[in-house]
């Protein structure tokens, strides 16, 4: 594999053409929104910065890894030529059949289809396709630069020789992946969600505040960080979805996302990426602060 095409470049996608550019693959970052596109490439030079400063790349790598990265709004093209192409769109179902759909019809028939989601059915998302083979779930962890786990998530009709190939690539990429089977929220999100959900609730409750059960989790189970700001930096509405795909998948009322959460988002307070959510953003992430009373 030498050409990568990365969907979507948000906080995921400039993440994942980041890592791609690094290790020397060509890498086409699409979007439909230019300034989209031009914000990435700016996260991505901020984020090459850090590295050079703590000395884990060179001034020449860092611009090896930009010149590597071309960005497009046209994704027939950008795909067209293309030996793997990973989706990192919004965690929404419809839009990725849609996109998936589409990469079907554009890419040549060799091509390895990815998918970053999170916890939606990397199953149904094949199903729009004429390549159930060759369509994976790459599920790396945020800040992607940084976190060595991805979870590669076999669909019910990924070949051996996909999941090969993925396991492969991503040692490559320096990263740690972890063979996992295709249901509901996976591995990660199957763990990390109801427990995050039940620190909502239990702030939703007044058991306690949000520091305290973020201090509870960071000092007495050796957290890094709390569950309540884990969220914030996940987005509380990509929270509430990854809850709902896991209540509708299993059934199963104690993945029900907490009223406090629902509201909350509905609110637009998704976290950091709205300023506020848990915490409060305004004076940035260093300085944030409880942003208010949460309770029945």
């Amino acid at each position: 594999m030498k050409n990568i095409s990365v969907i979507g470049s948000g906080t995921m996608g400039n993440g994942i053409a980041h890592v791609f550019a690094q290790f020397g693959y060509q890498v086409n970052l699409i979007d439909i929104n230019k300034d989209a596109l031009e914000k990435a490439i700016n996260t991505i030079g901020k984020n090459l910065d850090r590295q050079v400063t703590k000395g884990t790349i060179t001034e020449v790598q860092k611009a090896e890894t930009i010149k590597n990265i071309t960005v497009l709004t046209d994704m027939q093209l950008g795909v067209a030529n293309a030996d793997f192409i990973v989706e990192a769109a919004t965690e929404n179902l419809d839009l990725k059949l849609k996109i998936f759909k589409d990469l079907d019809a554009f890419a040549k028939p060799e091509a390895i289809l990815a998918s970053n989601t999170s916890s939606i059915s990397i199953t149904k998302i094949a199903s729009v396709t004429n390549r159930g083979a060759k369509v994976i779930g790459m599920h790396f962890m945020n800040p992607v630069p940084v976190m060595k786990l991805v979870e590669v998530i076999r669909g019910y009709a990924t070949s051996n020789e996909t999941t090969a190939t993925i396991m492969d690539l991503s040692k490559k990429l320096e990263k740690a992946p972890v063979e996992v089977n295709d249901y509901p929220g996976f591995v990660a999100n199957r763990i990390l969600m109801p427990m995050i959900n039940e620190a909502i609730y239990t702030l939703y409750e007044n058991v306690a505040g949000v520091e305290e059960i973020d201090t509870v989790m960071k000092l007495g189970m050796a957290h890094p960080m709390g569950p309540l700001q884990l969220a914030d930096f996940i987005g509380l509405d990509v929270c509430l979805a990854i809850l709902r795909v896991l209540h509708d998948g299993f059934g199963n009322p104690k993945y029900a996302p907490c009223p406090l959460l629902i509201n909350m988002v509905t609110a637009g307070n998704k976290g950091i990426k709205s300023g506020e959510g848990f915490y409060n953003y305004s004076e940035g992430v260093k300085e944030a602060k409880v942003a208010a009373k949460f309770s029945i």
